[in-house]
């Protein structure tokens, strides 16, 4: 079997202590294998209450973090809160067992500007330099950084997998790789297949949602194609539905969502789930 998550974002941000014990319950009474946890501010999650609610469900935790106004690796001088912002999110990771974190790490989500090919090339070196000493702070956590490309209306610094892999050079290795979201892939790559095969021994982990953004299934996505592309390039991780509430003024601005995705969301994370136990087992499978 695949394992299968649902990030909170389905529900509610900012995720907090005050109700991740409650929402996590509710995930695993679903039936998720796995749960995405975001932490949009330092303080906002603590491990000891994190914890306990993981060891009450038996949800294995991811952590993805979010590039609010003011997070940025190219501005130098929004670069120190930026990587004390990331150092926060892997601290977290380490301390509840969650083996990644992901996310668009290098400028601030709808932050969007014209470069020329000398602007871009000195923008992704900006944002290895300022990676780094994060990337070396993950190592030393034991876990691994993915770095997410974003569709072209969030982000014109990286798009697309290749655009990933040109920035982050030779960075990438043991504590970093890339993070996919088929919502974005199924925007910006000619074939998402492809796209997974590019990433290859790089891909750390995978959201996954349908092409409206709502439940993964019914939708104008290649789902076998995909999933042959993930057995391809050995993909052991989970598939995990990232998708967002419209009742949320805060998270329905950001992510666009000007419309209910499902009748409730519930609902989406039900039907999301049920399609994704409907897939083919994986070819390959890591050890955990």
């Amino acid at each position: 079997m695949r394992e299968i998550g649902v990030n909170t974002w389905v529900w509610t941000s900012p995720l907090t202590d005050a109700d991740v014990a409650d929402l996590l319950r509710r995930v695993a009474a679903m039936g998720f294998d796995a749960v995405e946890l975001p932490l949009e501010n330092a303080g906002d999650l603590t491990a000891p209450v994190v914890a306990d609610a993981l060891a009450a469900t038996g949800l294995r935790p991811y952590v993805v973090g979010a590039m609010a106004p003011g997070r940025d690796l190219v501005d130098p001088a929004c670069v120190p809160a930026t990587q004390d912002y990331l150092r926060a999110c892997i601290d977290l990771a380490a301390a509840i067992g969650a083996r990644s974190v992901c996310g668009p790490f290098y400028a601030a989500t709808g932050r969007v500007w014209r470069m020329d090919a000398g602007e871009r090339q000195a923008a992704y070196d900006a944002v290895r330099t300022h990676l780094a000493p994060v990337v070396a702070h993950a190592v030393d956590r034991g876990v691994r950084l993915g770095i997410e490309p974003l569709n072209r209306y969030e982000t014109s610094l990286v798009n697309t997998v290749d655009q990933a892999l040109t920035a982050l050079g030779p960075l990438l290795g043991e504590g970093l790789g890339l993070a996919l979201d088929t919502y974005h892939l199924n925007i910006e790559e000619r074939s998402s297949a492809d796209a997974v095969r590019a990433a290859g021994q790089h891909l750390v982990h995978v959201q996954v949602c349908g092409s409206d953004r709502g439940a993964p299934g019914g939708d104008q996505t290649d789902w076998p194609a995909l999933l042959a592309a993930l057995d391809e390039v050995g993909y052991g991780g989970p598939l995990v539905i990232e998708s967002f509430t419209a009742d949320n003024a805060s998270i329905a601005t950001a992510a666009s969502i000007w419309r209910p995705l499902a009748t409730t969301q519930d609902d989406l994370a039900r039907d999301g789930l049920a399609f994704l136990r409907s897939l083919p087992a994986p070819v390959h499978q890591e050890t955990p």
